[in-house]
């Protein structure tokens, strides 16, 4: 679920859903869904949530650059991603930060908590963040990048993806239904 940035406020903390509550195992080891489902009786399965993760300035679609990223909010396109999502058997949590370390635990976060896959549009980060590069080769969960503009097209610096480097696939320049796009590729993994 869509949870917006207030003003200076702070990001939500990672591990805020609930799905962890009571959990006594550290998120961030290899093992950590094995260890949970041995707790719950061999119960753990993969889950139908997926995580959609927007790096800096996306908090900002809809009013930065209409020009380039469309008209679109981002709860616009948090809208259409539940009501998508209900069609496709699946739960959305769409997240938002300016943060790179914000964005590094919530992929952490997806792989403790076994979901079915991440949509990760990290912005500027894309092309500049190792730490998103490392953070997506450490886990097991499926990640798709998704661009609302095509980098490619863009100005030379945005031709490398970092994030593209280590995620399953990419999906860009289709505007805001790029999200749409990429959660039915995941609904497929």
């Amino acid at each position: 679920m869509w949870r917006p940035q207030v003003g200076g406020e702070a990001a939500a903390a990672p591990f805020t859903t609930g799905q962890l509550a009571g959990a006594r195992f550290s998120p961030f080891a290899k093992d950590a869904p094995s260890r949970y489902a041995a707790r719950h009786k061999g119960k753990f399965q993969m889950s139908d949530t997926v995580f959609v993760l927007n790096g800096p300035n996306l908090n900002l679609l809809g009013m930065r650059e209409p020009e380039i990223y469309g008209s679109d909010t981002l709860d616009d396109i948090a809208s259409r991603l539940e009501d998508k999502g209900r069609t496709l058997g699946l739960e959305i949590d769409l997240r938002q930060s300016n943060h790179e370390g914000h964005l590094c635990d919530w992929l952490h976060e997806a792989q403790a908590v076994n979901a079915k896959a991440v949509l990760l549009n990290a912005g500027a980060l894309t092309h500049t963040s190792l730490a998103l590069y490392d953070a997506i080769r450490s886990i097991k969960t499926p990640v798709i990048e998704v661009h609302i503009s095509n980098p490619a097209a863009r100005e030379a610096y945005r031709h490398k993806s970092f994030v593209g480097m280590a995620a399953k696939g990419t999906i860009a320049g289709f505007g805001a239904f790029g999200y749409e796009l990429a959660l039915e590729a995941a609904a497929r993994l």
